[in-house]
């Protein structure tokens, strides 16, 4: 499974790059920090899957808290087809960790 750094990422955020974030945390955890990722928890994305399907053949960097609900929403997107799914390594704690 392909993973971004939490560095990779926050230069991609300083950049302003336009690139699919999504948190799969849930909605209590987004609302207390957040580093704006769309919202969408674990549980719901087998919901969404119609809902992100025009997302098939992008790049779309994940991230949970510290990384195994990341590797679990990538592993379920990778086997629904859609084709460049990134797990961010160690989730928004590693993120904080790194002083971002």
């Amino acid at each position: 499974m392909e993973n971004i750094t939490v560095q990779e990422v926050k230069d991609r955020l300083d950049n302003g790059e336009d690139f699919c974030f999504i948190d799969v945390r849930e909605v209590w955890e987004y609302e207390e920090d957040n580093i704006g990722a769309q919202n969408i928890p674990l549980a719901e994305i087998p919901h969404k899957i119609s809902d992100l399907a025009e997302l098939k053949e992008a790049e779309i960097v994940i991230h949970c808290k510290s990384g195994k609900r990341a590797s679990q929403a990538q592993m379920y997107l990778r086997q629904q087809g859609f084709g460049k799914v990134i797990n961010m390594t160690g989730g928004i704690d590693a993120y904080r960790a790194a002083g971002f």
